[in-house]
């Protein structure tokens, strides 16, 4: 265990540096501490893009539903490369042009002032749901590692994410994701291999899979599992592609650069929808009893499947490296809600608040706001987890399911569909997501899986299929009756009473006007292209070190490997500075 250790320890002090290294970018204003000003390269935006969807969930609550139920978990991901492909072909650049430094900046110019308010609230309070959701899943895979209390393990990691947040803002959000997203491919890659190796190759790993590979087992109707694919690329496109996931693309420098960045993330997610869970498909044969190995994690046992495999069956010190993917995971997701939080709270609450009482103040001292709003936006995203770890009965891929299908997406449907639908109403919005938490609701307690599938004379369901039928009959509701009450506002929408007429149609406008960088674009590109690929020299020299650790010789080669492709991507981000300077 000293190795693992000492490698979550290397990997702190990298991230810690980042925060330092780029807190003088975000140091300038406002608009460069919540979106980098709008200036940052399509494989910086792509790469937060991707980690922000990916979360520590992935190797715990995904890993788990892997080893027990086969390829079904790739239904989410496959989702999530079809959203982002959409954003390529509709969405992202159309984000970019909106011309904003925050989300709700684009809600208040689509759907007025007091719809502002509203979604600023409810959308902060959302974030702490969501991003307690991330931190639990970190912290039970970190107190299962370590045998360490829970609490005190989400405390802990909760305020080492907030020194990168509060310190540089977007910036070093950005650029700790870009490096976390090295660390998590390095992880993922190697254990893949490993995992292909020991099991004897890609064909018996999908004929040995206990229960079946395509189906999995405690299947009884595959026409479910086929009902969950299906169901996933709209729920995923309406979650991911929306006014307040936009943050993720108001940092690129450009609109051409904003496509680039969702392609980049396409890509990334759909190599890693197989790569990541080769290790616990694996498991599923070469260890079936790994979930006996954490007992105490009650139903979550199954979500520590990839520390069994990386125990059992890489070389000494991946522990530690898959540690420290795991802490990129959650870092990612959850710093890039802190920063969008402050964003939010400083434009769209505490501004507003300021100019009804005829106020003004310095953008400088908006930012030492921005930097306390994050602090105490942490410390509310600690509180969730505490309290979501105490739901033993759920594992984590239920607990992440249930907020996103019953609270995510009713908020999430306007705002997608406000892109699309021009002429609605004020109030339509929230009305929206009323209803939408009432087909929740609905779904949850009156239409539930048992009574759906006994009007087609089917008596029992497998908890499996119960649980995949849930989430089937919550997303089709909010598809077709939440999105279907969206549309309908419009026969009420009447254009003299259309206060934000004109704001709402210079929305529109700038949707379509393409964001070109202007001429001081260059310096900042070679800024982020030497320092990133500084950064990510010295990862490959730290994966390097790790061949001294007494391992036989294959573990010392897959290190050396390892150290040279990251080595090799650092070495030509500082080339491509010099070649731009030049």
């Amino acid at each position: 265990m000293f190795y693992d250790y000492l490698v979550i320890a290397l990997y702190f002090i990298i991230i810690l540096a980042i925060g330092v290294v780029f807190s003088r970018m975000a140091s300038k204003s406002t608009s460069d501490y919540f979106r980098g000003g709008g200036r940052m390269l399509w494989w910086m935006v792509g790469s937060t893009a991707f980690m922000a969807q990916f979360s520590a969930v992935t190797f715990t609550g995904a890993a788990g539903k892997a080893f027990t139920d086969g390829f079904a978990i790739s239904a989410v991901y496959i989702g999530n490369t079809f959203a982002f492909f959409c954003g390529w072909a509709f969405f992202a650049h159309r984000f970019r042009q909106m011309r904003v430094d925050t989300p709700t900046e684009a809600i208040k110019a689509r759907f007025g002032k007091q719809n502002e308010t509203f979604f600023s609230w409810a959308l902060i309070v959302f974030s702490f749901l969501n991003a307690g959701v991330w931190l639990n899943a970190l912290g039970v895979f970190t107190s299962a590692v370590f045998d360490a209390d829970i609490s005190l393990t989400i405390i802990s990691i909760g305020l080492t994410v907030l020194f990168v947040s509060v310190l540089s803002g977007a910036w070093g959000v950005v650029a700790s994701d870009f490096v976390q997203t090295l660390v998590v491919a390095v992880v993922s890659i190697a254990c893949a291999v490993v995992a292909l190796v020991k099991v004897g190759g890609p064909v018996n790993l999908v004929t040995n899979f206990p229960g079946g590979f395509i189906i999995g087992p405690n299947m009884n109707y595959p026409i479910i599992l086929l009902g969950t694919f299906i169901f996933f690329l709209p729920k995923q496109i309406i979650t991911m592609m929306n006014l307040h996931d936009s943050f993720r693309f108001l940092n690129a420098k450009d609109s051409i650069n904003a496509r680039k960045a969702a392609l980049l993330a396409m890509t990334l997610m759909g190599v890693g929808t197989i790569i990541w869970f080769i290790p616990p498909w694996a498991a599923a044969t070469l260890y079936p009893d790994a979930a006996a190995d954490y007992v105490q994690l009650g139903n979550k046992a199954a979500d520590a499947v990839y520390l069994v495999f990386a125990r059992n069956a890489m070389p000494i010190g991946t522990v530690g490296l898959l540690m420290a993917g795991l802490f990129a995971a959650s870092m990612s997701s959850m710093d890039s809600a802190l920063n969008k939080n402050a964003g939010i709270f400083v434009r769209s609450i505490y501004q507003p608040f300021l100019a009804k009482r005829n106020k003004h103040t310095s953008d400088k001292k908006l930012l030492r706001i921005s930097q306390l709003v994050s602090l105490v936006s942490g410390i509310g995203v600690v509180i969730a987890a505490l309290y979501f770890a105490s739901l033993k009965e759920l594992s984590l891929f239920e607990l992440m399911m249930s907020v996103s299908t019953m609270i995510q997406m009713p908020m999430m449907v306007p705002l997608l569909l406000g892109i699309v639908v021009k002429k609605t109403p004020q109030w339509a919005p929230w009305a929206t997501i009323a209803v939408g938490l009432f087909v929740s609701w609905l779904v949850a307690n009156v239409i539930t899986a048992e009574v759906f599938v006994s009007i087609f004379g089917v008596e029992t369901l497998s908890n499996r299929e119960i649980i995949d039928m849930n989430i089937i009959l919550t997303i089709a509701g909010h598809v077709f009756v939440t999105s279907g009450f969206f549309w309908a506002t419009s026969l009420f929408y009447n254009e003299s009473n259309d206060k934000n007429k004109l704001e709402t149609n210079r929305f529109f406008n700038n949707l379509k006007t393409p964001v070109i960088a202007d001429i001081l674009q260059d310096e900042f590109d070679c800024q982020q292209r030497r320092k990133l690929g500084n950064m990510v020299i010295v990862i490959s020299v730290s994966l390097l070190m790790m061949t001294l650790i007494p391992n036989p010789n294959w573990g010392k080669i897959l290190f050396f490997c390892c150290a040279l492709i990251v080595f090799c991507i650092g070495f030509l981000l500082k080339q491509s500075a010099k070649n731009k300077t030049s």
